[in-house]
């Protein structure tokens, strides 16, 4: 799961500063989070999955999918 959202973050070219501001939190620790140092609250994941237009269970590991389809709008 971290190094899913981390990849989230990267590949939308965000710093970790940039997502620590949306969801709230500092920098440290979102960087914790994507170390797995931390763990994240449920509804930070929930906020994570809607910033990058994806699922919780893709960023949970629970579907390798990353994109949500028209149907699941």
């Amino acid at each position: 799961m971290y190094q899913r959202i981390r990849d989230l973050r990267e590949d939308s070219g965000m710093t970790q500063k940039e997502i620590a501001k949306i969801l709230h939190c500092s920098q440290q620790v979102y960087s914790n989070y994507e170390l797995g140092q931390r763990d994240i609250p449920t509804e930070l994941i929930i906020k994570i999955a809607g910033l990058f237009q994806t699922t919780t269970d893709y960023i949970l590991e629970v579907e390798s999918r990353k994109d949500i389809s028209a149907n699941e709008i």
